[in-house]
C-alpha cells in the first residue's frame, strides 16, 4: 500500500486557520479505506514554518504527496511542491482542487514540480491513481480526470472523470487526522449569538454544486460545471452551464452530525454547501425540512430552544448550525423549520439592491426579493448575514446609490467584497484579457496576487478603476451620499464619453418603468 503524506496549504495567511479542509478529509479517509497508510501535515493550522515542514517531508519515504486547495492559497501551494520535490524527490507530487481544476495546463507549466494533477472530483481519480502507484505504473494516459507531464514536459489532460453519482456512499472526513484543537479554538462564527459562543465547531458539506449561474462564482470539479473543450488543438476545461447538483440524504446528514457529536462532542456545524435552498427546491421542497424535523427527532435540537430559554454554553445541549440561503428559494415555512431544528444564522448572498446590476450578474434574484428574505429571516428568529460586493463589470454611481439607500433602509451595516474574477468562473473567461493586461500578460503574478475579495486584484468594472473602486467602498460605507454625488459630477466633468450610457440605456428602455416580477 502507498505510503501518503496530504499536506495543506496555508489558506489565508492574515486570518487565524478555521476550517478542517473537508475535501482533504474526506479524500484522505477513502483511501485509508483503501488500504493505504495516511498522514496529515496541516500547514494552515500549525503555521510552523519551513523547518518544520523540512522535517516533515523527510520524516518517511513517502510514495505520494498530495495538497490542493482554492485559488486563493497558491503562493502556499506554489512553496510547498518546491520543498517537496527537493526534499523527498522519490515522491510523485500530486496537486488537485479548484486552484488546478480551473486551468490545468497552466498550473502545470507554472508548476513543474508537480507530477501529475487531478481535475474535477478526485473521489475516484485519486484512488485510481494509488492503484498505479502500488503496482509502479506510471502511465497515466489511460486514467480519467489527470493532468500529466510526458518526456517532453507537454501536458496532457485525459478524459473527464465522471461525478460520482451516489455520495451517500463517500465514508465520513477523517476529522481526527487534523489538529481540531487549533480548530476549536478558532470555533466562533461570528454570525450570530450561538455561533459566537460555539466552543467545538466543525465544517460538513451536505452537497455539492449550485443549479443558479452567478457569474462570478466558481462553477467547475465538484460543482458539476465543467466542460472539456479543445483549446490550441488540446482538451481543456471551461466554465460550462451543465449545473449538476448532488446532495447526501437527510439520514447522512444526521448520522454524519450525530458521528461528529459524539465523537468530538461538537456544539455547532457549519454548513459549506453553496446554497443549501437549491437543494431543498430540487427535492421538492423537502430537504431541509427533513433534515430539520430529524435534527429534532435524533436529540440534536439545542436545549435552549426546545425550553424556550436563553442560550447558554455552559447548559446548553444540542448542536445549532448556519449556513447559506437564497432570497427567491426561501419561504418562511423552512426558514420557520430550521430555526426550530437549531439554525442560527443564514449567509444570503445578496450582491447588491440595484435592479439594474441584479440583471447582470445571474443571481436569480431581485432587490425586492432580498429584502423579503431579510424580513421572513429575522421573523423566523434567524440572523441573516448579507454578502454585497461593488465593482461588478456594469456598476456606476445609480447603482452605489441604491445599495447605500438600502442600507439605510434596511439597517444594514455592509462593507461590500469587491468583484473578482476568480479562474473558474465565467467573468474569469470573459475578461481574461483584460486582466492579463493589468499583470503586464503574467498570469501567474495574478494567481499570487488573488486574494479573499476584501482588496482589489483585478478590476473588472468598466467604469471605474481600482482608486476610485477603493474611494467608491469607503463613501458608501460612511453612507455619504453627498460626496457620492459630487465625485458623480466630477466624473462626468472629466469623462465625456461614458462607456456605460450605452447599456443603461438598453436597459431602461427594456426594464424601465415596469415593476419586476418576483416569486412568492
Amino acid at each position: 500500500m502507498a505510503k501518503v503524506l496530504f499536506v495543506n496549504p496555508v489558506i489565508r495567511e492574515e486570518d487565524d486557520p478555521r476550517h478542517v479542509p473537508y475535501g482533504m478529509a474526506l479524500l484522505a479517509a477513502i483511501v485509508m479505506r483503501e488500504g493505504h497508510l495516511v498522514q496529515v501535515y496541516d500547514a494552515n493550522a500549525w503555521r510552523a514554518g519551513d523547518e518544520v515542514l523540512s522535517q516533515v517531508l523527510t520524516a518517511d519515504r513517502w510514495d505520494v504527496i498530495a495538497l490542493g486547495g482554492i485559488t486563493t492559497a497558491y503562493r502556499s501551494i506554489k512553496h510547498i511542491v518546491a520543498m517537496a520535490k527537493e526534499l523527498a524527490p522519490q515522491a510523485i507530487v500530486v496537486a488537485g482542487g479548484g486552484f488546478l481544476t480551473s486551468m490545468p495546463h497552466d498550473i502545470m507549466r507554472f508548476l513543474p514540480q508537480v507530477d501529475v494533477g487531478v481535475v474535477g472530483e478526485a473521489f475516484v481519480s485519486f484512488p485510481e491513481l494509488l492503484r498505479r502507484v502500488d503496482a509502479g505504473n506510471r502511465e497515466w494516459a489511460s486514467v480519467r480526470g489527470l493532468v500529466w507531464r510526458d518526456a517532453a514536459g507537454v501536458t496532457h489532460l485525459t478524459p473527464e472523470q465522471p461525478l460520482l453519482d451516489d455520495i451517500d456512499t463517500l465514508p465520513y472526513p477523517a476529522w481526527g487526522l487534523f489538529p481540531l484543537e487549533v480548530y476549536f479554538k478558532n470555533s466562533m462564527a461570528l454570525y450570530s449569538e450561538e455561533g459566537m459562543l460555539a466552543r467545538r465547531r466543525l465544517d460538513i458539506n451536505a452537497s455539492y454544486g449550485c443549479s443558479l449561474i452567478c457569474r462570478f462564482c466558481f462553477h467547475l470539479g465538484i460543482a458539476g460545471d465543467m466542460e472539456y473543450v479543445t483549446k490550441a488543438g488540446k482538451p481543456d476545461v471551461r466554465f460550462g452551464y451543465k449545473r449538476a447538483i448532488r446532495y447526501h440524504s437527510p439520514r447522512y446528514v444526521i448520522d454524519l452530525v450525530k458521528y461528529a457529536r459524539a465523537t468530538f462532542g461538537i456544539d455547532f456545524v457549519g454548513f459549506l454547501d453553496e446554497n443549501l435552498m437549491t437543494m431543498h427546491q430540487s427535492s421538492g421542497k423537502t430537504w431541509l425540512t427533513d433534515i430539520a424535523r430529524m435534527w429534532i427527532e435524533e436529540g440534536l435540537q439545542p436545549q435552549c430552544i426546545r425550553d424556550g430559554v436563553p442560550h447558554d454554553p455552559d447548559s446548553c445541549s444540542g448542536v445549532h448550525w448556519g449556513g447559506t440561503s437564497h432570497a427567491t428559494l426561501c419561504s418562511p415555512e423552512v426558514l420557520q423549520a430550521i430555526a426550530r431544528a437549531g439554525c442560527s444564522h443564514l449567509v444570503y448572498g445578496y450582491e447588491s439592491f440595484s435592479p439594474r446590476v441584479m440583471k447582470t450578474i445571474g443571481k436569480g434574484a431581485t432587490p425586492e426579493a432580498n429584502e423579503r428574505s431579510l424580513r421572513w429571516t429575522l421573523e423566523a428568529g434567524i440572523r441573516p448575514i448579507p454578502n454585497q460586493m461593488m465593482g461588478f463589470p456594469d456598476e456606476d454611481f445609480d447603482s452605489l446609490r441604491d445599495n447605500v439607500l438600502a442600507w439605510n433602509r434596511l439597517g444594514l451595516q455592509v462593507k461590500p467584497f469587491f468583484a473578482t474574477p476568480y479562474p473558474g468562473t465565467e467573468w474569469y473567461q470573459q475578461y481574461k484579457d483584460r486582466i492579463l493586461e493589468q499583470y503586464d500578460g503574467d498570469l501567474e503574478a495574478f494567481l499570487l496576487d488573488v486574494g479573499d475579495a476584501t482588496r482589489v486584484t483585478a478590476v473588472i468594472s468598466k467604469k471605474f478603476n481600482a482608486v476610485e473602486l477603493y474611494g467608491l467602498r469607503e463613501l458608501m460605507v460612511l453612507r455619504d451620499l453627498k460626496r457620492l454625488a459630487r465625485y458623480e459630477a466630477e466624473w462626468n466633468r472629466t469623462h465625456p464619453v461614458d462607456p456605460l450610457a450605452r447599456e443603461k440605456q438598453a436597459w431602461a428602455e427594456r426594464f424601465g418603468g415596469r415593476k419586476e416580477r418576483t416569486l412568492a
